[in-house]
């Protein structure tokens, strides 16, 4: 649902096959309660009048599907699909000219228990660039893989696990991919980049339920956090 009060392009992530979950197909058309996973995060932004683009990427060989699932859900929302690249970095990288507005919301279809309140909560902060992070809750330490030697330690509480979304003023967030492709640099994601580029991010409390679906049981774990919402109505 899009109205003139719209300002936001949605960049959603989903050119992934998830190989870990083992499905034969990609992970974002695997069914949680019977619906395909992409078609949680579509709805939810769908119904954000300040979300007035959604730009999707898609596997190579799954554009006709991934068409078919935009069709059966009539997301009134307007759409861009764009053919996924390599790799995260450079498909954020590549959809980004397809963006119609000054800011842009970062998302993935992997995380379909985004709610409208995160969305909400990430467009009204009165920063340019945040994104959500939650608490480590577990002790994380450094490491040389070659060598197998803990090399330090690190303090958890300055750490935080980056989630999805995040918002950007798409300015900034171009400037990030320029600086880090002409120095060769990629990212497995896009908070860190652009604090790495020199402009300033800031995070909100993320939520412990806000999971990715990478294998199998996440898969099922997801779909019981699903059951749960009792206003989610897909």
């Amino acid at each position: 649902m899009t109205t003139a009060a719209a300002t936001f392009s949605l960049i959603l992530l989903n050119g992934g096959v998830g190989a870990r979950v083992g499905a034969g197909q990609p992970k974002q058309l695997l069914k949680l309660r019977g619906i395909p996973i992409l078609v949680y995060t579509l709805v939810t932004a769908d119904r954000l009048p300040q979300v007035g683009q959604i730009v999707v990427n898609f596997p190579e060989g799954w554009r006709r599907e991934i068409e078919e699932v935009l069709d059966a859900y009539a997301i009134s929302t307007p759409i861009t699909l764009v053919p996924g690249a390599p790799t995260r970095h450079s498909s954020v990288r590549e959809m980004l000219p397809h963006c119609e507005y000054d800011q842009v919301l970062l998302h993935e279809s992997a995380r379909p228990l985004a709610t409208s309140a995160d969305f909400t909560r990430l467009i009204d902060s009165p920063w340019q660039n945040v994104a959500l992070m939650s608490p480590i809750p577990f002790t994380v330490a450094p490491v040389d893989p070659e060598t197998h030697m803990v090399t330090g330690s690190l303090d958890r509480a300055r750490l935080r696990n980056v989630q999805l979304p995040q918002k950007f003023r798409r300015s900034d967030l171009v400037a990030a991919h320029e600086k880090a492709l002409s120095e060769g640099i990629e990212y497995t994601e896009d908070a860190t980049l652009v604090a790495d580029a020199g402009f300033p991010v800031h995070f909100l409390d993320g939520s412990d339920t806000n999971l990715k679906v990478t294998s199998p049981t996440d898969v099922r774990m997801a779909t019981v956090l699903l059951q749960g919402e009792r206003d989610r109505d897909v």
